[in-house]
């Protein structure tokens, strides 16, 4: 009795702790999910595309060669974009990564260089910081990537959206973002169809934008279904 009596508690209590998530992802994925637009490649897509890059001042971010930025109060950045280089900072590590030879980064803990196997458990987690959190810094800047597919889809409202599809890169290729923007072409948000994301077509604000003294123009808030993502200590030169 006292078994079956115990069983029925650990059930009680998992049923009671996961119940509410799966409700919640129930209520987001009938609400939220939509299967991937398919749009028309060509001119069109590029033209938009171009639109898009003249409105935050293209030339501008092209000619910032150093950008440094905190994600969500996590993750600090010094970004040395014209050497390809970036050292990341979070809890007691500190990462120096050489994007070009990835196998020269250097790691640190408390200060202290460490190598072997947690060297490389430190620079891989480094390198996903850095393309995630780059990303949502600088994605609008990134249309034109090598190994991107631009797309132009016309949305059910009859406006015209740009479907950015990446096919190589980052740490997780394959995925597409369908910029929504205002009428001069400024990003005002994407959809999502990303493969750490199991619902399809979430919507991300891209907002409360930056000129930084370089003058590229760079979003500090991001709002994501009832979540905030900050970036600050924006600064970005030449």
């Amino acid at each position: 009795m006292k078994t079956k009596k115990l069983i029925k508690i650990i059930l009680g209590v998992v049923i009671f702790l996961t119940l509410p998530n799966l409700l919640f992802f129930g209520f987001v994925y009938f609400k939220y999910h939509e299967d991937l637009p398919v749009g028309i490649q060509g001119e069109q897509a590029d033209a938009l595309a171009y639109k898009m890059l003249e409105s935050l001042n293209h030339e501008a971010y092209k000619n910032t060669n150093y950008l440094e930025w905190t994600f969500k109060k996590r993750h600090h950045f010094e970004w040395q974009k014209d050497k390809n280089t970036c050292v990341v900072y979070w809890k007691e590590y500190k990462v120096e990564l050489d994007l070009n030879t990835i196998s020269n980064s250097k790691t640190y803990v408390h200060g202290f260089r460490v190598q072997d196997d947690q060297e490389t458990e430190l620079i891989e987690t480094a390198l996903n910081y850095f393309n995630n959190d780059s990303f949502w810094l600088v994605a609008p800047y990134k249309v034109f990537d090598p190994g991107t597919i631009r797309s132009l889809v016309t949305t059910k409202q009859g406006e015209e959206a740009l479907l950015v599809t990446y096919t190589s890169g980052g740490s997780t290729p394959g995925d597409s973002y369908l910029w929504q923007l205002k009428p001069n072409g400024k990003p005002k948000g994407f959809r999502m169809w990303v493969d750490i994301l199991p619902i399809g077509g979430l919507e991300a604000s891209w907002s409360n934008w930056t000129t930084t003294e370089s003058g590229a123009q760079l979003p500090t808030f991001h709002k994501m279904l009832l979540f905030g993502m900050e970036i600050d200590n924006i600064i970005g030169r030449n």
